[in-house]
């Protein structure tokens, strides 16, 4: 199958579960921080460690399953440019201490989700 066939079957796949997902998490815990973006940013920053490290030290798959899962399913479902025009709101509004957690939760949080992903990946056996 083509490659951008591929890239736009998962992301259209990553799109819908992303609006699906942002709006569950936001009805349950509100919207003063942007809980929906956090979660899902948090959750897409797992997924690349762990599914780059099984793609890349653990499976001998087809390259098609890296355009399927990572520039497809993870470049709809990740959220960075609603994270960052989110967290321009909350700054414009006056709310710098939001603002601030929202970037150093999301980037540092994030960072350890990719690291946890990435061991997860290798433990496969």
């Amino acid at each position: 199958m083509n490659k951008y066939l591929i890239v736009a079957l998962g992301g259209g796949i990553g799109s819908v579960l992303r609006f699906w997902a942002g709006g569950y998490v936001s009805s349950r815990l509100g919207t003063r921080f942007p809980y929906g973006t956090f979660v899902i940013n948090i959750t897409a920053s797992f997924l690349i460690g762990f599914i780059m490290t099984v793609l890349a030290e653990r499976a001998h798959w087809d390259p098609s399953w890296r355009y399927l899962l990572v520039a497809g399913f993870l470049g709809g479902y990740s959220t960075f440019s609603t994270f960052e025009y989110e967290t321009f709101q909350v700054f414009r509004d006056g709310e710098f201490l939001i603002a601030a957690m929202n970037i150093a939760l999301s980037v540092g949080v994030g960072f350890v989700a990719v690291w946890i992903g990435a061991i997860a990946g290798r433990s496969i056996g």
